[in-house]
């Protein structure tokens, strides 16, 4: 029995991991959650999980929480220290980092630190700070699991094989819902969310009709396995089945293929190195009859450019990189600003951001302040 917290819930990531964890009764347990403010859906998990601890954003959410639950056993408590205390539970043999931001760094170092698996799907912590991360990997011989379905595939189809026979990962994209639109100036934040394939959260379906989503993936792509911006390319595959490839030096291409589901890499990154049954729909490549393939428009969609640009040059950058992209999308969402405006700011902030390399934590995290009130700045003036 494997004992589990969850970082994040009540987001598409976290609620899929308890979908998981419920149809395995005899081998995971959920001993901690944390959530947001969504109060009503906490309480449903804590009725059905029983988890022992719970983390919520603030007091207000807290008590509210106290409240409204039966099971007065539970302990609910608020902000990032109790995020540090859950993730590092001597009883938890699993951490899922899966709060949207980097709000979930500090806590995820931390389990790093106590020797915990981590099944991590908020990619913004590689994109930030994947040189720290991964240095506490090795220190501590910690298993670092994907769940993101493109890094899961390029795992499995790289495991157990030695890194220096790579050519090059190939990371598949759907193109997002606006990949044959000509004008993206008029676009609503309700188009942008109707992601054709995928169903994710608000900030995640922003990023993946941008595209910004496959260049933070770029970026966490070149942290977990070691390998050059240079040789990570992107193509767009809008049917979803092929959720990456490795090519090898040989000519070889290996690819995992399967339904576009995120409950299959969650459940191979709680379940590693074992395979367990699922009830998803199976693949059915005669139904599906044909792929398609095409580079992507790096000037229709900026923001693979500005990615790639800032996993090039490193050190802060991707920080300053994702904090601009996260207030942009926001203010988008808030409809303060057209969908082509997004990449504009982030560009701005990526002109004046002064890199520091090889950074520690604490240059992450100011870069990560001093960006956002920058994208903020520059967002008010368009």
């Amino acid at each position: 029995m494997k004992n589990i917290a969850v970082l994040g819930a009540t987001g598409s990531i976290g609620r899929n991991t308890l979908e998981i964890v419920k149809s395995f009764p005899d081998k995971f347990k959920v001993t901690a959650i944390s959530g947001k403010t969504n109060i009503s859906l906490l309480e449903k998990q804590i009725n059905q999980f029983h988890p022992k601890f719970v983390v919520v954003m603030d007091e207000k959410t807290r008590d509210q929480l106290r409240n409204s639950i039966s099971d007065k056993k539970v302990k609910i408590e608020c902000g990032d220290e109790n995020l540090i205390k859950i993730s590092t539970l001597d009883e938890v043999d699993i951490v899922v980092s899966a709060i949207t931001g980097i709000t979930g760094l500090i806590p995820t170092l931390e389990a790093i630190k106590k020797g915990k698996r981590i099944a991590i799907a908020a990619k913004e912590l590689l994109v930030t700070a994947g040189r720290i991360i991964l240095k506490e990997v090795k220190k501590k011989e910690v298993k670092l699991l994907p769940v993101d379905s493109e890094h899961n595939a390029v795992f499995q189809c790289i495991d157990g094989r030695d890194k220096k026979d790579i050519k090059k990962i190939i990371l598949t994209a759907s193109g997002g819902p606006f990949y044959k639109e000509k004008n993206l100036d008029d676009i609503s934040p309700e188009q942008a969310l109707a992601h054709p394939v995928w169903k994710m959260g608000r900030k995640i379906s922003i990023d993946s009709a941008t595209l910004m989503n496959k260049g933070l993936e770029v970026i966490e792509a070149h942290w977990l396995f070691g390998i050059d911006i240079s040789k990570i390319e992107i193509i767009i595959h809008p049917e979803c089945i092929i959720h990456s490839m490795v090519e090898f030096i040989d000519g070889s291409v290996f690819a995992l293929l399967g339904i576009p589901d995120m409950k299959m890499p969650i459940q191979y990154a709680l379940t590693y190195p074992e395979r367990m049954p699922t009830q998803l729909e199976p693949l059915d490549l005669a139904k599906i009859s044909r792929f398609n393939f095409s580079v992507p428009n790096f000037d229709k969609f900026p923001c693979l450019k500005l990615a790639y640009e800032a996993g090039t040059i490193g050190g802060t950058m991707p920080a300053a990189l994702n904090s601009a992209n996260d207030v942009a999308v926001n203010l988008f969402l808030k409809k303060k600003i057209k969908f082509s405006n997004i990449p504009q700011i982030i560009e701005k902030v990526m002109n004046k951001h002064n890199v520091i390399q090889n950074p520690c934590l604490d240059h992450i995290l100011a870069s990560d302040v001093w960006a956002r009130k920058a994208a903020h700045e520059i967002g008010e003036t368009l």
